[in-house]
């Protein structure tokens, strides 16, 4: 069996399995993983802080320098059934692209990262340091009990990460960091027939988010460096409970990808310091962190980075593409730890987190030969 159809049945195995999130349990797919490594003669550990929420660590070697691969088990939920073509549990292989729920993010990499797992051991293993294969729960959640957790009890310690992720077969060595922001408005209540007696709490958050939209956006769009900018989305809006009232309080969650030389605590005083020139009343808008991360950015001298830019010049014969992350991976854990991050895998980032996900069967086979070449590169292989 060749390799692509070795990779291919992996991942129909994986389709199969359920790990969406809610509820994300990863008991079943980190079983299935588990045993196969353990097969393979890898050194390997099931880790959970939270019930159902399982992490598999594998290990081959020992010492440094360490190369840690990482996936992540967990799916998003299907949304709505009927708007997918085939079944999302079985893999469907249609004009190229091998379809099912999570082919693309991210068991495509996993069945990728899998396949080296087996092929490196089948070559005896690293010559010097070690390779540790990671695969993860509660990416989806953006939880703390997932790759968070593992590196919180110092289970890796990793000299280079290397993330799963749809990336066009592109190795990504800089990341934006995530911000997410509350934002609360308050007034008092009224008859919605004498709205002059009351304070909309409602019309107050427009005011604020104009004021946002005017002094804030325009400082983001120039904090640019190549395919990154820095970006604020309003996601979440709530406010109000009855047509005829007039609402007491209004609530927004907003979403800021930062560069990844920004930091987290000033993005946040960024919007207090934008919010107290409003105008508006003392103690009618709050504003709180509701989670961050930092981004990250290697140095393309790396030779971690150069070792992936070669691989992937020699296998796909065609020159590096920059490509940018859309999203945020794991790898952010890890971005004050002074250590090389990257995130690479087969797959288009805007085809994954929707109906009809697939992952092109052409870039799987490549995506693990790449890989394989960089291990080789970077710890050398017995045999």
């Amino acid at each position: 069996m060749d390799t692509s159809k070795q990779i291919l049945k992996i991942l129909e195995d994986l389709i199969a399995i359920h790990s969406g999130y809610p509820p994300g349990e990863t008991t079943e797919i980190c079983a299935y993983t588990s045993s196969r490594l353990k097969k393979a003669g890898y050194e390997v550990d099931i880790l959970s802080r939270q019930p159902g929420v399982d992490n598999v660590i594998a290990r081959l070697g020992e010492g440094s320098p360490s190369l840690v691969f990482n996936a992540h088990v967990d799916t998003v939920a299907i949304a709505d059934r009927k708007a997918w073509n085939t079944d999302p549990f079985q893999m469907t292989t249609l004009e190229g692209n091998a379809y099912g729920l999570g082919a693309g993010n991210c068991k495509g990499s996993m069945a990728v990262q899998i396949w080296l797992a087996e092929e490196i051991a089948k070559r005896g293993g690293p010559s010097r340091g070690e390779v540790v294969f990671t695969f993860v729960g509660d990416e989806e959640n953006l939880g703390p009990d997932g790759l968070s957790y593992i590196r919180e009890i110092g289970a890796i310690k990793p000299d280079i990460l290397v993330c799963g992720a749809q990336t066009q077969l592109q190795a990504i060595n800089e990341e934006r960091g995530v911000l997410w922001i509350e934002l609360i408005t308050t007034g008092h209540s009224a008859h919605a027939g004498e709205p002059q007696n009351g304070d909309n709490a409602i019309e107050r958050m427009i005011r604020i988010i104009a004021i946002l939209q005017k002094e804030l956006k325009p400082k983001l769009s120039a904090r640019s460096r190549g395919a990154l900018h820095s970006t604020m989305n309003i996601g979440i809006i709530e406010g109000g409970k009855n047509t005829n009232a007039v609402p007491d309080l209004c609530r927004v969650e907003i979403d800021r990808r930062l560069m990844p030389e920004e930091d987290i605590d000033q993005a946040v005083a960024e919007f207090s310091e934008i919010l107290s020139s409003s105008q508006e009343p003392d103690g009618s808008w709050r504003i709180k962190k509701l989670t961050g991360t930092k981004g990250f950015a290697a140095s393309t001298s790396d030779p971690a980075v150069e070792s992936f830019h070669k691989a992937i010049a020699e296998v796909t014969k065609n020159s590096i593409r920059e490509v940018a992350a859309v999203g945020a991976s794991d790898a952010r854990y890890f971005a004050d730890d002074g250590i090389v991050l990257l995130t690479f895998g087969p797959g288009n980032a805007k085809d994954g987190h929707k109906a009809n996900e697939f992952v092109p069967v052409d870039e799987l086979e490549p995506s693990a030969m790449i890989q394989l070449a960089v291990v080789s590169d970077l710890l050398g292989l017995r045999s």
